[in-house]
């Protein structure tokens, strides 16, 4: 699954999940374009993409903001002159019973993960339809399928993510460009992490392989999307989630 010479773009590519993609792909011959809001850890991580054989351009970045986002469009085209793969990772929490949810909490997390989506992709596909070929891999959730108690705009968000993915990959089909989802279950994360061991075991409880995913296990399938080995592949919505939802 070589992506040499190709580059990517992975938003909220400073830590966790966006993190392991960026290192990913970087290791299969990308370039990087690391779209974050978090500057230190960035640049740490454009060090280690350098030393894995790799161009990479850190852009720090608002997805809620058009205007950042296409500014990073332009960047990446002028550094690169070529722009192949966007990986929609970018998301927050602000987690509440419905009943006790702030209007600015459900503004917020759907203006980053479901707007922030939309303002990529269609800042993103603009580029990719005059060159004919494009990858894009939308995060979504498996709470975006299933909801989850507290987490009504989050869950909400995802659902939208998972409508946007099929929508666009419809619409871009024509031009050779693949937009699919991927739904993480529950991932070993810094989140999940400093949760207590008897919440840990709650959320393992529930899935039938037993463990909590790992951030290889998305950035591998992330991988997969983006090669040539799933060029026939689009509009799907891919669950990593040890077989918690069937």
């Amino acid at each position: 699954m070589s992506l040499k010479e190709q580059t990517a773009v992975v938003t909220g590519g400073a830590r966790g999940i966006g993190k392991e993609i960026v290192l990913t792909l970087a290791r299969a011959g990308a370039n990087i374009v690391i779209a974050d809001l978090i500057t230190e850890q960035t640049e740490e991580i454009s060090e280690e993409v350098k030393k894995l054989g790799c161009k990479t351009l850190t852009q720090k970045m608002d997805v809620s903001k058009m205007a950042d986002v296409e500014n990073m469009v332009q960047c990446t085209i002028n550094e690169f002159k070529s722009l192949d793969i966007l990986i929609n990772n970018a998301g927050v929490t602000r987690d509440t019973l419905l009943i006790r949810m702030k209007e600015e909490d459900w503004d917020f997390v759907l203006k980053v993960n479901l707007t922030g989506t939309f303002n990529c992709t269609k800042s993103v596909a603009k580029f990719m339809i005059k060159q004919r070929k494009g990858r894009i891999v939308n995060i979504a959730s498996v709470v975006g399928v299933m909801g989850n108690v507290g987490q009504a705009n989050y869950s909400a968000s995802k659902a939208g993510i998972i409508g946007l993915t099929k929508t666009t990959a419809r619409e871009l089909a024509s031009r050779n460009i693949t937009v699919n989802a991927i739904a993480p279950g529950f991932i070993d994360t810094e989140m999940t992490r400093s949760l207590n061991e008897t919440i840990k075991q709650q959320l393992k409880d529930q899935i039938p392989l037993g463990k909590l995913g790992m951030p290889e296990d998305i950035a591998n399938c992330v991988k997969f999307l983006v090669s040539d080995d799933a060029s026939y592949i689009t509009g799907q919505i891919i669950h990593v989630n040890g077989g918690m939802l069937m």
